[in-house]
């Protein structure tokens, strides 16, 4: 069985953070988005090997890391895209993967930017026991928030209808980018591209499959995060520091209050301020200030404010002779 990790999303949402590093590499607690997926497939025996598919603008980025990992399965499979404009669409992405790296085994797929409080194998358990394709599902508890995912409607856990972002949608159970695939499904992407579907959101492959075969859903409680926008970034850090604070040894903090969720990282500075649900990178230097549920970049300097809600670039100075 191969898996595929998809790391080609631009982030546009999280910019300016994302905008010089992918989304899957920023750090959860000890460790990144990606790592917990990668730990996951890595302990699974039935998975031989984990592409990682990714675009030309982040290409160095994931070799550097994958070379500097312990991981032994991904390696690094990479679409000719550059800017956002010109992505394949996910399911085309997934389409020339297959024919570039010749998969013709049974398939998983899931998106890098997915916290899931499930191990994969359970998904990959489910998949074998059901004999079809898979699908993971969540119920996201708000109407809202379903419209911008593609809705699931079950008969048991048979998947009997699909719908790609309703304006009107009728539940809040939504599909959330992990799927399983056998073998001779494979090539039902071309068939599904070459007859001029849409090639972008992979629920409306979904809902294409599933009017021609039985896919099941997995369906699970516990959390998940989507993480593609800074709202979502915070929250699945409070999920992974669950209301405690995570330092880096080599950061120094000094007459300074920290609330919960509070991440700073190596070599940043926290002098006379308040920090409360808010990630701080590296080298960052904060005085005087009081921040609230915010994200502020590598080597930026702030001094003397008090702000919640922001989210401020690499190597920004700001302080209160400045506002």
């Amino acid at each position: 069985m191969k898996a595929v990790v998809l790391a080609g999303g631009y982030a546009t949402r999280l910019w300016p953070i994302t905008k010089h590093r992918p989304k899957m590499l920023l750090p959860v607690g000890e460790d990144t988005v990606i790592d917990i997926i990668f730990e996951d497939l890595e302990e699974d025996e039935r998975i031989d090997e984990v592409f990682v598919s990714t675009n030309e603008a982040f290409a160095t980025e994931f070799e550097e890391y994958l070379a500097d990992s312990e991981y032994e399965k991904p390696t690094l499979s990479v679409e000719e895209t550059r800017e956002e404009d010109e992505k394949f669409g996910v399911v085309g992405a997934i389409e020339e993967l297959i024919e570039r790296e010749g998969v013709d085994d049974d398939l998983v797929v899931v998106a890098g930017d997915n916290l899931l409080s499930f191990e994969m194998s359970e998904f990959i358990d489910y998949f074998e026991s059901k004999g079809t394709p898979a699908i993971a599902a969540y119920d996201v508890g708000s109407y809202d928030k379903a419209k911008s995912y593609g809705l699931v409607e079950l008969d048991g856990e048979k998947v009997v209808d699909f719908q790609e972002k309703p304006e009107d949608p009728k539940s809040t159970l939504v599909s959330i980018a992990c799927y399983a695939f056998r073998q001779e499904d494979l090539p039902k992407f071309d068939e599904y591209l070459t007859s001029g579907n849409n090639p972008d959101e992979p629920g409306w492959f979904i809902q294409w499959l599933q009017s021609q075969e039985d896919v099941h859903a997995f369906t699970f409680d516990g959390a998940w995060f989507d993480i593609g926008t800074p709202d979502s970034y915070l929250d699945a850090v409070a999920w992974k520091l669950d209301d405690e604070n995570y330092i880096n040894e080599s950061a120094t903090i000094e007459n300074s209050e920290l609330g919960t969720n509070v991440h700073v990282m190596a070599g940043a500075t926290v002098t006379d301020s308040s920090l409360d649900d808010t990630i701080v990178f590296p080298n960052t230097t904060i005085v005087d200030s009081d921040i609230k549920r915010s994200i502020i970049d590598e080597g930026t300097r702030i001094e003397g404010l008090e702000f919640s809600g922001a989210l401020i670039g690499a190597h920004t100075k700001i302080t209160d002779e400045m506002v």
